[in-house]
């Protein structure tokens, strides 16, 4: 069986909290934040303009050239202006479960994230994870680093 594993990043924003959440919380902003490469596209057609609980959205990603994917997830879990959850119900992963949290600090918004996901075919999950998936998800949240601070500005706090 392979391995859980985890990711977290955080990032302060310098917005208010009422901005912060309107943009995460739109399915329509995700592509804004997903490298181009990945080809990253909502298909969903009744997904709404907001994260509510039960929510479904749908996706196709390329997470390797010539590689698409279906990938549906599920809101299960919405806090407003604090935290919300989206876990796959189909995709890549055997687990994939990606906590958004929001706190209001001096001068914006702290916004950490924090993902477990588990790769399918056992210990060739392990393998492919310490080849490239790890890396590839370390570059995805680095780009959405850098859009972020393009989009809202660089925290200078």
């Amino acid at each position: 069986m392979s391995k859980v594993y985890s990711l977290k990043t955080v990032q302060n924003i310098p917005v208010s909290m009422e901005s912060a959440w309107d943009f995460f919380s739109n399915p329509a902003n995700l592509a804004a934040i997903t490298p181009e490469h990945m080809k990253f596209k909502v298909i969903s057609q009744h997904h709404g303009e907001r994260m509510y609980p039960g929510q479904i959205i749908e996706y196709k990603v390329s997470p390797l050239p010539g590689f698409r994917v279906y990938w549906m997830t599920e809101i299960t879990h919405v806090e407003e202006n604090k935290f919300f959850v989206d876990e796959q119900r189909f995709g890549p992963y055997t687990l994939w479960h990606h906590q958004h949290h929001f706190k209001a600090i001096e001068g914006g918004v702290e916004m950490t994230d924090i993902v477990h996901y588990k790769i399918p075919f056992w210990f060739l999950g392990d393998i492919a994870n310490s080849v490239f998936v790890k890396q590839q998800l370390e570059q995805i949240f680095q780009f959405r680093f850098a859009a972020v601070e393009k989009l809202f500005g660089k925290w200078g706090g």
